[in-house]
């Protein structure tokens, strides 16, 4: 399966919304009260919130659609944070557990994706779970993150320093 990720664009977000509403639950993708279903609200909330921090003239994040056979599956980000960069990902349900997160994130990693304001070399890599996501801790571990709990549930793990930038 060729998985790629593209930097986020105008078409690239239509792909990502269209991946949403056929293959995630709103609060997997976007802050949404739990058990909100997809409607024209969410819809445009999903558009705004993704051109507000991603799409905007001064970004707060980095924003790439994971895509598979060139289909939209996914996004993957990188946000600036107190104890650095933090990587976050999510993927569509069919896509979930066949090596695509890994393989994306292994990407992001690679050389190139990481120039520009956010994602400076040097800048230490991190991600932010809960003990409950049983699939993320081992995608995080799988690429060489060591991880720390912290208070309710949450976990940190920080990336090997060799691998950002």
């Amino acid at each position: 399966m060729d998985v790629r990720i593209d930097p986020l664009d105008e078409r690239g977000l239509a792909d990502l919304l269209d991946a949403a509403v056929a293959g995630a639950d709103p609060a997997e993708v976007l802050p949404a009260a739990a058990g909100a279903t997809w409607d024209d609200g969410l819809r445009a909330r999903f558009l705004a919130f993704h051109r507000g921090r991603a799409l905007a003239p001064d970004p707060v994040e980095r924003t790439w659609v994971v895509r598979a056979d060139g289909d939209a599956v996914g996004a993957l980000r990188l946000e600036p944070g107190p104890d650095g960069d933090e990587v976050g990902i999510w993927l569509v349900r069919d896509a979930r557990g066949r090596g695509l997160g890994a393989a994306a994130v292994r990407q992001l990693l690679g050389p190139g994706q990481l120039a520009g304001p956010v994602g400076a070399a040097g800048t230490p890599l991190v991600a932010r779970t809960t003990t409950a996501n049983r699939a993320a801790l081992g995608l995080l571990r799988a690429l060489g993150a060591v991880t720390a709990p912290g208070t309710d549930g949450a976990v940190t793990a920080r990336f090997p320093s060799d691998d950002h930038g």
